[in-house]
Order: C-alpha cells, then sequence, then structure tokens
C-alpha cells in the first residue's frame, strides 16, 4: 500500500447521480489554500477568524455560506455552496477537513472535483478518508470496519450492530483486557528484575485469577465470532420439538406456504428446511427440523444429526410444545437446551383442540410456554412473531457484537490468542518459570493487537480498506 498521507485528496462523499444536494470532502494540509483559490466567503472575516484557529481551539464545527463561480458553463453565475470546515487536526481525518455541500447536479459536482484536482488536490483512493481516521488513531481497526458495516446494512439489524461496533463497544472491551494483561506482564517482567530479593509483584493465584478471567472473554469473542460466520444476515430460528408436534403446520401457517409436507404420521418430516418468514416486522430463515427421537440408527440417526446442527446454528429455537398431550419428555428436553446455554422460547401449539387454550402461566408451566397458537385458525401467530422479533433484538444486542467482515478477519487472531492463553494459564499453574509465561503473554498481546490495529500490516489494511467505497 502506498501510504501518501501528506497529500490533499477530495472525493465526491455522497450518492452518485442526482440529488436535492451532493456532498465534495477534502482532506490534507493544503485545504485552506485550495478553498480560498477558487471559493469567495461571504463573511470573510468569520472566514479568515476559522481558517487561521490554532490547534488549542479544539475543534471547530462551522458552515460558512460562500459563492462559486469557477465553472465555464455558469457563464459567471454565483452558486451559494456550504461548507463544513474543520481547520485543525480535530477532523475525522486527523487531518484539517472541509465540506463543500451544494446542489447534487452531477455536471456541477464533477467541475468542483476538476477544479479541486487542478489546485493540487488528487482523487481520493477507496476507503482513504477513513483509513486516515485509522492512521491518526481516530478509529481503531475495528471501527473502521464498522463504517463499511453501516454502509452496506441491508437492514436494521446489520445497522444496529455496525453502529456498536462503531461506538466502540466491543474495541473498548477488547480495550481493557489488553490493558490489564499489559499490566499483568508489566508485574511479571519487574518482579524478573527482584528474583534474588524475593519480592513478588503479583502473586500465583492472582495471576491465575487474572488469566482465568481472560479466557473466558476471549472464548465467549470466539463463539461470538463462530456464530457470526455461521449465520447469514437473516437470524436463523428454528422449530423443534417432539414428533407430531405440529412444527411443520406452523411454518406453513407463519409463511403462508405449503412447503413442508404434514402428516398425521408420526415422524415425517427427516430433514430440515428453510423458508424465510417476512411478516409483522419480523425478517428470519424460517427452519424446520425432524422431531426428537431417541433412535440412533440408519436414517432417524442421520435426521437427528441434521436437527443438532441446525440447533447449534440458531440464533434462536422455538420448542413446540403440543397442548393437547402433557409430555413429561419436553421438560426434560427444554432443560437439556437451557443448560447448553441455547436460546430457547417455548410455544404451546394446536391451541385450536383444546378446550380452553392454556396459558403460559397456569397450565404449562413446567415448559415456561411464552405464546399459544394454533396453525389451523391462525391464532396467535401475530402476536407469536410479536415476540419472536423482540427476543431476536434482545439476543441480537447482547451476542452478536461482530459485524461479517471484522469476525471473518478476526477470528484466526481470537482462536490464537484463546490457544496462547490456554499455554500461559498452564505454565502458570504448573509453577514454571516467569520466562515462559511471559512469552505466552506476549503472544496473546500480540494477536489482540491484530484485531484492533494496534499491530497490524499494508496487506491487512490494503483487504480492510480496499472493500470501502470512493469517498469514505
Amino acid at each position: 500500500m502506498n501510504l501518501q498521507l501528506d497529500d490533499t485528496i477530495a472525493a465526491l462523499a455522497s450518492a452518485p447521480g442526482a440529488g436535492g444536494r451532493g456532498i465534495v470532502r477534502v482532506s490534507g494540509g493544503d485545504v485552506r489554500r485550495v478553498l480560498e483559490q477558487h471559493f469567495t466567503p461571504r463573511d470573510g472575516e468569520r472566514w479568515a477568524k476559522a481558517t487561521r484557529a490554532e490547534r488549542h481551539v479544539g475543534e471547530w464545527r462551522l458552515a460558512v455560506d460562500v459563492p462559486w463561480d469557477d465553472a465555464p458553463f455558469l457563464n459567471g453565475l454565483r452558486l451559494p455552496v456550504g461548507v463544513g470546515l474543520w481547520p485543525t487536526k480535530r477532523s475525522y481525518t486527523g487531518q484539517p477537513l472541509a465540506e463543500l455541500h451544494l446542489i447534487g447536479s452531477p455536471p456541477l459536482l464533477e467541475a468542483v472535483l476538476t477544479q479541486l484536482c487542478r489546485s493540487g488536490c488528487r482523487a481520493a483512493r477507496p476507503g482513504e478518508f477513513t483509513l486516515r481516521a485509522f492512521l491518526a488513531g481516530r478509529l481503531d481497526l475495528l471501527q473502521a470496519e464498522a463504517v463499511l458495516g453501516v454502509i452496506d446494512a441491508a437492514d436494521h439489524v446489520e445497522l444496529e450492530q455496525a453502529l456498536r461496533q462503531l461506538a466502540g463497544g466491543i474495541s473498548q472491551q477488547i480495550g481493557t483486557l489488553r490493558a490489564d494483561l499489559l499490566d499483568l506482564l508489566a508485574d511479571l517482567e519487574a518482579g524478573l528484575d527482584f528474583v534474588d530479593e524475593d519480592i513478588e509483584f503479583v502473586s500465583r493465584e492472582q495471576l491465575l485469577s487474572r488469566i482465568t478471567l481472560a479466557q473466558q472473554f476471549i472464548a465467549e469473542l470466539c463463539d461470538q465470532a463462530s456464530r457470526r460466520l455461521q449465520s447469514s444476515s437473516r437470524p436463523r430460528v428454528v422449530l423443534a420439538g417432539l414428533p407430531n408436534a405440529g412444527k411443520s403446520t406452523l411454518l406453513n401457517a407463519l409463511t403462508g406456504q405449503s412447503a413442508a409436507l404434514v402428516s398425521e404420521v408420526s415422524g415425517t418430516t427427516r430433514d430440515y428446511l428453510c423458508v424465510p418468514l417476512d411478516r409483522d416486522g419480523l425478517h428470519v430463515d424460517l427452519i424446520d427440523t425432524a422431531g426428537w427421537d431417541a433412535e440412533t440408527n440408519g436414517i432417524e440417526a442421520v435426521a437427528q444429526q441434521r436437527r443438532s446442527e441446525q440447533w447449534q446454528q440458531a440464533d434462536l429455537i422455538v420448542w413446540c410444545s403440543d397442548l393437547s398431550d402433557d409430555s413429561a419428555m419436553d421438560e426434560q428436553l427444554i432443560a437439556e437446551l437451557r443448560d447448553e446455554q441455547r436460546p430457547v422460547v417455548c410455544v404451546g401449539t394446536k391451541a385450536d383442540c383444546v378446550f380452553v387454550a392454556r396459558t403460559p402461566t397456569s397450565e404449562r408451566p413446567d415448559v415456561g410456554v411464552r405464546a399459544t397458537v394454533s396453525a389451523h385458525d391462525g391464532r396467535g401467530l401475530n402476536e407469536l412473531c410479536a415476540q419472536l422479533a423482540k427476543l431476536l433484538a434482545a439476543e441480537s444486542r447482547g451476542r452478536r457484537q461482530w459485524i461479517g467482515m471484522t469476525a471473518a478477519r478476526c477470528q484466526n487472531s481470537l482462536l490464537a490468542a484463546r490457544d496462547a492463553l490456554d499455554r500461559t494459564a498452564e505454565a502458570a499453574d504448573l509453577g514454571l518459570n516467569d520466562d515462559l509465561v511471559i512469552i505466552e503473554l506476549r503472544e496473546v498481546l500480540e494477536h489482540l493487537g491484530h484485531i484492533v490495529g494496534a499491530v497490524y500490516t499494508d496487506d491487512v489494511l490494503d483487504r480492510v480498506f480496499s472493500k470501502f467505497c470512493i469517498g469514505k
């Protein structure tokens, strides 16, 4: 990557094509000279004050109306342009920066860019504004990737994930972990200087405790990254339950299709079926699976294996309990799922088959039914969709902290950090020489540094920022 950070760069920052407003972004040390060469301020005194701002003044957010009359095809007309000016290094890019807001006419915007380039600017490369923000320390690499996540978000769930990452939630957590491990490393290295004097800066118990906490955090991040890579952009909701619990019928009723084969014969479903569901604000991939069966031979065993794989990849498991059949097996299987930390919600099916619809608080407290539905007459389907949307939103906030691009880049570093932490814990637990613990701990810190961008190579930056569009 050829980094020319002293150049003044310019690019269209708004969407291509005609619009009510177009934005041209300029960044670099020569911003003021370039602007003054082509723009005439309406308030010269205010403009001079803004452009003379010293570093200690801090961040300016100043909009100055100026006319621009440098396009030959305008025949000397003076068009108003709004200028957002950050004259110091307190801008997004860590350099003097300006944004020009004008009429979103493509010929006019192209003329502006042409004149800026004639004045010494060069066209920005894809992602170069965010790259400069990263290199200036305004963003870490996780936040830089989140910028692209915000731009590419396909729905509100992806947008929320990207905004949380951009706000620095996961960065702060990893930063806190790195800071604690750096302090631990410093204590261990200081202890080596006083080994002959029997001075201990951190006890063995404290060392093991802090490493254990780090292991737990890294293991959770590994799980999140793995789940993010396994999941599609749409959450995966898996219908599960005993054979003939009404799973396939419920899938057909929710999706309005006859996608799943339905029969009174128990065990009709052998393979899984995935159908998109877009209803009442719920946008998911709904997956029907084979009913749970203790049979472990032949095709039943294959069906159970595929069912298990879908459960493992699920963002939410909807356990279907037949309200017309009180089975003790329901309670046992749901307890096992919850023991495995699976996100599960219980739904009572076939409400039309019972004389009085059973409720979550009285009839089925054993399995914690959250809703009762009838695929036959549509009872409770809208309420179920609303509950699932609410639960998935909460689940996303709690577990899906990675956007897909970040999860893909960081997975290997996370796994390597986890393995290095395991070796660190083993060395500490065995009471081995602190030199060995320090070596493994340094490797952990290096892998964490790769994740947040404290340690990077040009190849990594190329892979990340080449995915951006020009102007971002």
